[in-house]
């Protein structure tokens, strides 16, 4: 019989990250100060730690992860490669699907391969505490529990509309310690003035993020932690794209496609940067693989946002950065898949679409629900909202193959378990749930409100 569950032996964690920033044809654009000019180390010293900064800013192509890191890793890493052969039966087709199973994780996510590194180099370098955003509630758990690994306080500002859709999540951060703190929120001068605006406002990952930052900056003691979006971040994440690189080649298999769901963008670069590292390097095979990142229609960044110079939350406290954008002041619908509800996209994934070297689709929210349903009934396991995008997009894929007779290798990043997302599930089953495009008058509204920058 041949493995349909792949696994890694705990020596095989990877013991270096991979940074795809060295091996870019073109520089990554600089981030950019209020005055126009490149930002410097010393100025985003007030948000992040020295080590943190360095690994943001470097150039190196492989980063130590430091053994401390890679022992909380061991919790649950390396995870498993699946094939999941009954969900090829329930669609005819003759495609391979397979996916790598991030559910394993303590918070049930990928978000704790960046959220342990970071606490552990915020604890090196003397911060006491740490202040974050979260929309669905797995950063925030991921860092809450990270926290508590490394013996730091956590408090996370939630976006308020999901705070009442994953009460779950919020209660799985209070259990790892982390303080969750509806937003926008009294608690910041952000908060207030957007309150008084609208006391309704539901919230968005660009509000957060400013209530944090804005915190951060007013305490010595206390620093940032980011869950997607910068180069750090995406650094860490590269873990699953060399696990499953190993595993690939244990069963003598390669992908022709590769899908992952994207909102800020780490998801998407933990899978796929470790391949596209091969196609830089000249691997024939590698330079023939189609990324595709898969975004909501109801928040369409890199299929329908311009590629320009944005801040990455809405009051501006952020530097500006080079990315796919909707407008840092664009408030998305409520939609469940909370960890894609974002303005814009990191740099580096923004970077590699424009110059054509992945692609994106949006999928809408009643065919997302439809394939996780799918997915579960076939495979067992009940995806998170934003892993059954990558999941829709991947099955369309599938349904072509089954047109064409195209035996392709689909390989997709389960980057969550929907444990605590039914809610969704409910409202699907219901028959509430309801497609979101975004209005192209909306996006135009926005874009004539970016900053002005050379």
């Amino acid at each position: 019989m041949k493995p349909t569950r792949i696994i890694l032996d705990q020596s095989e964690i990877p013991t270096h990250w991979y940074n795809i920033a060295a091996d870019l044809k073109n520089p990554p654009a600089p981030s950019l100060g209020p005055d126009g000019q490149p930002v410097t180390p010393d100025r985003m010293l007030a948000i992040f730690p020295g080590p943190v900064l360095e690994q943001e800013m470097s150039s190196e192509r492989w980063i130590p992860i430091p053994e401390e890191v890679r022992r909380v890793y061991a919790l649950w890493r390396p995870s498993p490669l699946c094939r999941a052969e009954r969900l090829e039966q329930l669609l005819g087709t003759p495609a391979k699907i397979f996916y790598k199973y991030e559910g394993v994780s303590p918070a049930g996510s990928h978000k704790p391969n960046s959220a342990v590194p970071q606490a552990y180099l915020n604890k090196i370098a003397g911060t006491k505490r740490l202040v974050t955003e979260t929309g669905a509630g797995q950063w925030g758990s991921s860092l809450s529990f990270a926290g508590q690994m490394f013996g730091l306080p956590v408090r996370v500002f939630m976006v308020k509309v999901s705070y009442g859709q994953k009460p779950y999540r919020r209660l799985m951060m209070q259990t790892w310690g982390g303080e969750v703190i509806p937003s926008p929120s009294p608690l910041t001068a952000t908060g207030r003035r957007l309150l008084a605006e609208n006391p309704d406002n539901p919230g968005s990952l660009a509000i957060a993020i400013s209530e944090a930052v804005e915190e951060a900056v007013g305490d010595a003691g206390t620093k940032y932690a980011l869950g997607s979006v910068l180069n750090h971040v995406l650094l860490h994440q590269t873990v699953i794209g060399l696990e499953a690189k190993k595993q690939f080649e244990k069963i003598g298999e390669y992908p022709d496609m590769i899908f992952a769901p994207c909102g800020g963008g780490c998801n998407f670069a933990g899978v796929t940067f470790p391949f596209l590292g091969d196609a830089a390097a000249g691997d024939k095979r590698a330079q023939k693989i189609r990324h595709v990142a898969v975004e909501p229609t109801s928040c369409p960044t890199l299929t329908k946002g311009v590629y320009a110079y944005d801040f990455g939350d809405e009051s501006g406290f952020t530097p500006l950065m080079k990315m796919y954008t909707l407008g840092h002041d664009f408030m998305p619908p409520g939609i469940h898949a909370g960890g894609l509800r974002y303005h814009g996209d990191s740099p580096l994934v923004s970077q590699l679409y424009h110059e054509g070297l992945i692609e994106a689709v949006a999928v809408p929210q009643v065919a997302t629900f439809e394939a996780g349903v799918m997915f579960a009934r076939a495979e067992g396991i009940i995806p998170a909202p934003e892993s059954a995008h990558a999941i829709r997009a991947c099955i369309d894929e599938a349904l072509r193959c089954k047109e064409t007779g195209e035996p392709k290798t689909l390989f997709f990043n389960l980057s969550g378990h929907g444990h605590f997302d039914m809610a969704a599930y409910e409202s699907y089953f219901a028959g509430k749930l309801e497609d979101f495009a975004y209005p192209e008058e909306a996006i135009r509204a926005s874009m004539e409100k970016l900053p002005k920058v050379g």
